[in-house]
């Protein structure tokens, strides 16, 4: 069980500071020195995993002309649950005119048996930005594990003030390793990820992202302030492999120092 807001603001040199924090139970925020005007934050869940019955829930505010990136300390697990318990977890976001939000987490890896409802939601003001990456495992591949009965439940929703920018979902349920298979689904691919790159000049990256792309990858810009990326690989190790320079791409080779330990 956890609970944790943060919220910042750009002083009078540009520089963004933290204005509000609070958190509760397992889940903790530490702020690593970045020596950037921005501010970065590092999501940590003492508890180890998510469980049925646990329950999280993150808010954040991005003021005007502040920038800051979100990151997880590790890949999050969420575990076998017991028989009609569910882990919830929900994110909420918004971004001020000017501001920019990287939401940047590390993977979630599913466990046999897991039972999570996950849900994102992201507010942007005119002239916001964002990069929004959720990279998901079904199960450690170098563990031989095997997803035979899972509960799992991911909603993301991306709008521009009132209106839908982006809006996905997922369900997962009954015998994973099975649905994975199928060539319209998966076709074996054991790791995957979602990408939205909500800015000004997003249409101009993409000729570039895609000569990044493995075969498993696609991009597409869905409007010039917005791009679209999903990838697919056989493993985490894999998905990570292409990820990284991608984001490094995107962020101006800023990604948190988390995700390359």
């Amino acid at each position: 069980m956890g609970t944790g807001h943060v919220a910042v603001r750009a002083d009078a040199y540009g520089v963004t500071r933290i204005a509000d924090l609070r958190q509760s139970g397992s889940m903790k925020l530490v702020f690593p020195t970045v020596f950037r005007p921005a501010a970065e934050a590092i999501l940590v869940n003492t508890a180890g995993g998510i469980t049925g019955g646990d329950k999280y829930a993150l808010t954040a505010n991005v003021g005007q002309n502040a920038t800051l990136t979100l990151t997880t300390q590790a890949a999050e697990r969420a575990y076998r649950a017991q028989p009609g318990e569910v882990g919830e977890v929900s994110t909420s976001l918004r971004v001020e005119s000017g501001g920019s939000l990287n939401w940047l987490p590390q993977e979630l890896i599913l466990f046999d048996r897991c039972a999570l409802r996950r849900r994102l939601d992201v507010t942007l003001a005119e002239g916001a930005e964002l990069l929004m990456v959720e990279p998901v495992v079904f199960g450690r591949a170098a563990m031989h594990e095997e997803l035979r009965e899972v509960n799992f439940s991911d909603r993301i929703r991306i709008h521009r003030e009132t209106d839908p920018l982006y809006i996905d979902g997922m369900d997962l349920r009954g015998d994973a390793a099975a649905h994975l298979t199928h060539a319209a689904i998966a076709d074996g691919a054991r790791a995957m990820v979602s990408l939205v790159l909500a800015a000004p000049d997003a249409a101009n990256r993409l000729d570039k992202l895609r000569t990044m792309l493995p075969p498993t990858g696609a991009a597409s810009v869905m409007r010039n302030d917005l791009l679209v990326l999903r990838l697919l690989a056989c493993d985490s190790f894999v998905l990570r492999r292409a990820l990284v320079p991608i984001l490094d791409f995107l962020t101006q080779n800023t990604l948190p120092t988390s995700w390359r330990l």
